[in-house]
């Protein structure tokens, strides 16, 4: 719920039947008067335009605004300003989970009236939010005579930069975030990429444009990041790649028929936003795109419950099991479920997840005719539903229910009620959805508005039987967990299971050290970290995790998520000491602390959690090993702490030999400083107990 502790003050501005080319710019800054955008008429065009200056340096020049529409004239130039509105506001609200137990929500906004001096005399506002950290901004578009039913074919919202910035990016593509981050110049991207996943056929990347979120880091270093808030209704925004003009334009994924967008006004976009920051860890504790987001809609929230789960999962990645019965190695029986809840039960692990308990998975991959595939209640005969939850009721483990649609989302939603009341009744309140495969019907695409649209019905329909959901191959997380807490984590980028199979030898080193800085600021991320048998050479010798296990550790802190899973097998984690940072650890935070890092090579993060005084440090490292120097100056003045230290080991590597672990302890308070040697692809978890 909102918690206001501050004032709303309203500043009306000058109105202005007609605004002269050489008329000032309407400003807004922050509330620490350090960024500042300017909104105006460009000369001759009449154009509406935006710059951004931080520390009155332009890092965003003039960049226009606009739409074209189908039916209509674009959009564009021949306005005039009617008027300009400024307000503030001032408040602190509590997240019902997240990386902070408050959020400080200040920003000084900017509203402008645009209209059209000629032709239709079409109107729209575009409203500024400036904070500290960054801004966000969108089009709102009020009822009118002249714009009705609106078929928008391109946004052309533009962010001009200011230098060629090293850019950390990947392909724009329509139906998947499952790429690697490349780093380069932004006049070096060549978004064209292959899709490396053996169950989803390439359908479409276009030419130079990327998916957000996407960071920058200027020649002086200021680090930038492009991404979009509060997306409703609306198809998710790529931006293409102007290399002639060093800017950014926004590019709408699109639909069978051409058009990016089909909505009435009224109506207003999502946040398009900028973050800003002088150092990288800071675009991690940002929290700008939450609060672009409204306040929490669900009155009562006490079922949704941050956890850690285990899962029958990795062991079909694996091979040993299957999702489908008849393979005769069917992993979701009532048996294994049971061992899987003992071992739950035994860890501090609250919740299981079990995949392949519904009958159709003989049929879901590489058929044309997958709708009506799966049903959402009927178990195959090996698997007593009832029996496995009333077990793990008994055992306080919570079982999260499993959806996979094979992107056949009509036949979803058909049975959502149904779904959903089942897991109801049996007081589940958890599922883990999936979309995997080319959407049907033919030529939507997993980020175009029909699909925005179909994953917020069932967010919604979840919440009205009291289910949280976990959405893999999803549209991207724009903050809209403010608004809907019960919308936990998502996959939404290469995870974990590409160790298991891809055939470009796995996730590289360098690859969480960069989602750190650009996917993990779009929100939770479900990676499924705590592989312990990083070779699994007994069931694919020709793949691995391409870390340490001191690493694996330290993702618990690290990569953001309210529901962790601990990924590896049962097997795999007996007589393992490792296993006890896991059955430590927590997973919702009372605050979260960036000590260090930069995009790409390492990044290390210290988290308190919620309601206790326990905190737990996380480092991860890329290719290179590296020492670093711990400060605890983040802890309370005048309290002892007893760390517990898992590092790599004298001789860890992430290839040659990453099982290397040293356990230690130390008695720290904040006047300690800590030598830390980071292997190569290795990393350093540490909870920390008051003493």
């Amino acid at each position: 719920m909102t918690r206001n502790l501050a004032f709303v003050i309203l500043i009306f501005g000058l109105g202005f039947a007609c605004q002269r080319s050489a008329a000032p710019p309407e400003m807004v800054k922050s509330p620490n008067g350090q960024l500042a955008v300017e909104v105006f008429l460009t000369p001759g065009t009449q154009q509406a335009a935006y710059r951004v200056l931080f520390r009155n340096e332009v890092v965003i020049d003039t960049s226009r605004l606009g739409f074209v529409f189908q039916d209509q004239a674009k959009l564009a130039g021949g306005l005039k300003v009617e008027q300009a509105i400024q307000s503030s506001i001032r408040e602190t609200w509590e997240p019902v989970w997240g990386e902070d137990a408050q959020v400080a929500n200040n920003y000084e906004e900017l509203k402008v009236d645009f209209k059209e001096t000629m032709g239709l005399e079409r109107q729209f506002s575009v409203a500024f939010r400036v904070y500290d950290d960054g801004l966000g901004f969108r089009y709102e578009f009020p009822a009118q005579p002249n714009l009705d039913s609106v078929i928008i074919l391109d946004e052309n919202t533009e962010f001009s930069l200011t230098g060629d910035h090293q850019t950390w990016w990947q392909p724009g593509d329509w139906d998947i975030y499952e790429h690697l981050y490349n780093a380069t110049r932004f006049s070096e991207i060549d978004a064209i990429s292959k899709r490396n996943h053996p169950n989803l056929a390439q359908t479409y990347i276009p030419e130079n444009a990327v998916n957000t979120p996407v960071t920058m880091k200027t020649d002086a270093g200021l680090y930038l990041s492009f991404h979009e808030a509060a997306l409703y209704n609306y198809s998710d925004m790529t931006l293409k790649v102007d290399k002639d003009h060093l800017r950014w334009v926004s590019e709408l994924v699109g639909s069978p028929d051409s058009s990016k967008v089909k909505i009435r006004t009224p109506f207003h976009t999502p946040w398009r936003t900028i973050q800003v920051a002088e150092r990288a860890g800071d675009l991690i504790e940002s929290h700008l795109i939450v609060n672009l987001n409204e306040p929490n809609k669900l009155e009562n929230t006490e079922w949704i419950k941050p956890m850690k789960y285990a899962g029958i999962w990795w062991s079909m990645h694996l091979g040993q099991y299957t999702w489908e019965m008849s393979s005769g190695r069917h992993g979701a029986t009532t048996e294994h479920a049971k061992n899987y809840i003992d071992f739950c039960a035994a860890n501090n692990i609250k919740g299981l997840l079990v995949e392949g308990w519904n009958t159709g998975w003989e049929h879901w991959i590489g058929f044309e005719d997958r709708e009506g595939v799966f049903d959402f209640v009927t178990p195959y005969p090996d698997y007593d539903l009832a029996e496995v939850v009333r077990y793990g009721k008994e055992k306080g483990v919570a079982i999260i229910m499993h959806h996979e649609t094979s992107s056949a989302p009509r036949t979803y939603e058909k049975q959502l009620d149904t779904a959903f009341a089942l897991c109801q009744s049996l007081g589940i309140h958890a599922v883990k959805t999936g979309y995997v495969g080319p959407i049907i019907p033919k030529n939507e695409y997993h980020h175009g508005q029909w699909m925005v649209n179909h994953y917020q019905k069932v967010l919604e329909t979840a919440a009205r039987y009291q289910v949280a959901v976990d959405a893999h191959e999803p549209i991207k997380d724009t903050g809209i967990r403010r608004t809907w807490p019960n919308f936990l984590s998502r996959e939404g980028l290469r995870g974990q299971e590409f160790n298991a199979w891809a055939n470009d030898g796995g996730n590289p080193p360098n690859h969480l050290p960069t989602i750190a800085f650009t996917r993990m600021l779009a929100g939770p991320i479900d990676y499924t970290p705590g592989i312990f048998d990083i070779k699994f050479d007994q069931y694919k010798p020709d793949n691995q995790v391409n870390t340490t296990l001191a690493q694996q550790l330290a993702l618990y802190v690290v990569i953001y998520s309210p529901v962790q899973m601990a990924a590896d097998l049962p097997e795999n984690y007996a007589n393992q000491p490792g296993m006890q940072f896991i059955r430590d650890v927590a997973v919702d935070w009372q605050q979260s602390k960036v000590l260090d890092g930069e995009i790409g090579d390492f990044v290390t993060i210290a988290r308190q959690e919620k309601g206790g005084d326990r905190w737990f440090i996380g480092s991860i490292t890329n290719e290179n090993p590296r020492k670093i120097d711990l400060a605890f100056d983040f802890l309370p003045a005048g309290r002892k702490y007893l760390a517990r230290i898992y590092a790599d080991g004298p001789n860890a590597h992430w290839d040659n030999n990453p099982l290397d672990l040293v356990i230690s302890e130390q008695v720290v308070d904040r006047s300690t400083t800590m030598p830390v040697q980071l292997a190569a692809g290795g990393g350093v978890a540490i909870s920390l107990t008051p003493q």
